[in-house]
């Protein structure tokens, strides 16, 4: 990959899209991550206003501290970059005390990681609204079509994408061209919506680069591959994934009415 054209050619994409749409800039959500980190600095290379949010909830120190160095060495080379910090957690407690929250449904520790997400875009999109931004997305290939890794109108309802046609490990080749700070490079990938250690391999079961592999060898479609062991569960792992998390790839399915019921 020309990473340095690749770069060129992003940059370009968002602010042409930006002044099509009569806006003023992006909105990113960061979190301390390579992907949120990567797309925020691209976003602040197009010189139009670029407004970096933090959204903790119960966040680990670790994360807010890489996320905060990061808008900070963003301000640093690039005056078109602001910040803003929102925290959330009391917002979070005060939803989960206004929901009912049954201990014994086995659904309920995903669904409130899911509604820390779609706090998060709601805080977003407030920010957008007020200012005439983009909201911009973070998610990669892997995640976006690969194995549908994102929040349903979470981290996955935005503007525009940046980086989903980037495999991984492509980001973290931007990430290094684009001079992402070594805390950030060096951290375990993570969502950071369960308030625990736990990394996305460890929800997933299996690396990116393992997640890489076997997008690919689906889009070979071989019959009978010669897989290994591991090979073979990393393939089921990206197969079932990649079925049970089509709803959030397709488009919205609207009930057409036949034409004669109009008669």
């Amino acid at each position: 990959m020309q990473t340095d054209k690749v770069v060129d050619h992003i940059v370009d994409w968002l602010r042409d899209y930006a002044e099509q749409s009569n806006m003023n800039g992006f909105v990113v959500g960061v979190s301390g991550g390579v992907d949120s980190a990567v797309c925020s600095a691209l976003c602040a290379r197009t010189r139009l206003k670029t407004l970096c949010v933090e959204m903790p909830i119960h966040q680990a120190e670790s994360q807010v501290a890489r996320a905060q160095e990061h808008i900070r060495l963003l301000q640093n080379e690039f005056p078109n970059v602001i910040r803003e910090k929102v925290e959330l957690t009391k917002v979070f407690e005060e939803f989960k005390e206004a929901t009912p929250s049954p201990i014994h449904n086995k659904n309920l520790s995903l669904s409130l990681a899911n509604s820390r997400a779609r706090l998060r875009m709601t805080t977003l999109y407030y920010f957008a609204g007020l200012h005439r931004f983009l909201v911009a997305g973070t998610g990669n290939k892997v995640e976006d079509f690969g194995v549908g890794f994102f929040t349903k109108y979470g981290d996955g309802g935005v503007d525009l994408s940046p980086i989903a046609d980037l495999l991984k490990s492509e980001v973290y080749h931007l990430a290094d061209y684009l001079n992402i700070s070594e805390s950030i490079l060096n951290a375990p990938p993570t969502d950071g919506l369960f308030g625990d250690n736990r990394t996305d391999e460890d929800q997933i079961g299996a690396s990116y680069d393992e997640l890489e592999w076997a997008m690919k060898m689906d889009e070979l479609d071989e019959e009978n591959p010669d897989f290994t062991e591991r090979q073979q569960k990393v393939f089921e792992i990206y197969k079932r994934l990649n079925k049970v998390n089509q709803h959030k790839m397709i488009p919205i399915p609207i009930c057409k009415i036949p034409e004669n019921l109009y008669e």
